[in-house]
């Protein structure tokens, strides 16, 4: 189900206008600077609208980006040509990814890990990044933390209200699953459009992504908090692995 359609153009805005892209970009090319990774070439998984594409790309001679959704790589594709950054734009799944290359650089930012709900799926998705590294490639990916599903986002109601743009957020938590129902009102001249969308996310313990990625080859170099230095915690919500082919 492609759970974007309808906001693909506002989708920065709505949920992640607050992400300092180029802080996350910054410290994801000093870790390759560190591993002494080649900067050739670099596939960003469930890209989105292209953010972090287009901040690391422009440091690679060959960029790809994979998503599931046809508006959101028309956004991405949009904002690389306007940056002059060449690129190849995929609609695939990224837990079966095929793309017939290998690469120095992959990433997988903002959670999408956790849209992967089955554990098969999650290490047919391990499996296949693993596959598409050159060796001593780096894959570096984030998961919204077992923490924060369960008790920030949890059962909780959020909501938005800026004139032009209304929504309310409303989650169910079951068995280590957050359904996520939001309602949206968007303002068209005089009058508000709605639409609505449902997105499921499954929290994962780190120790269980930690025993998939060692069991599949990988080399665990860190795992950080929210992309920054400190190391993780009982309370951290965000945590970005940096893994090595």
């Amino acid at each position: 189900m492609d759970c974007y359609k309808e906001f693909a153009h506002i989708y920065d805005k709505l949920l992640y206008g607050d992400i300092d892209y180029k802080a996350w970009s910054n410290k994801i090319i000093n870790i390759c600077n560190e591993l002494k990774i080649n900067k050739d070439s670099y596939l960003d998984l469930a890209c989105g609208t292209g953010n972090m594409t287009k901040e690391i790309g422009k440091f690679f001679n060959n960029v790809w980006a994979v998503d599931m959704s046809n508006e959101m790589l028309s956004e991405a594709e949009a904002k690389l040509r306007n940056e002059k950054i060449k690129a190849k734009f995929v609609c695939q799944d990224i837990s079966s990814l095929n793309l017939n290359t290998k690469f120095d650089l992959v990433t997988c930012v903002l959670d999408s890990t956790n849209y992967i709900l089955e554990l098969e799926d999650l290490k047919q998705y391990f499996l296949g990044v693993y596959n598409h590294l050159k060796d001593d490639g780096v894959f570096i990916f984030d998961i919204n933390s077992y923490y924060k599903l369960t008790n920030v986002l949890g059962n909780n109601l959020f909501n938005y209200d800026d004139d032009n743009i209304v929504y309310i957020w409303e989650n169910v938590l079951e068995e280590n699953i957050v359904n996520m129902y939001l309602t949206f009102f968007i303002r068209e001249k005089d009058v508000y459009r709605r639409f609505d969308e449902h997105h499921v996310e499954r929290a994962y313990e780190d120790e269980t992504i930690d025993k998939l990625l060692l069991g599949l080859g990988y080399k665990i170099i860190k795992k950080l908090d929210n992309y920054c230095y400190d190391a993780i915690n009982a309370d951290t919500e965000r945590i970005a692995y940096i893994v090595q082919k």
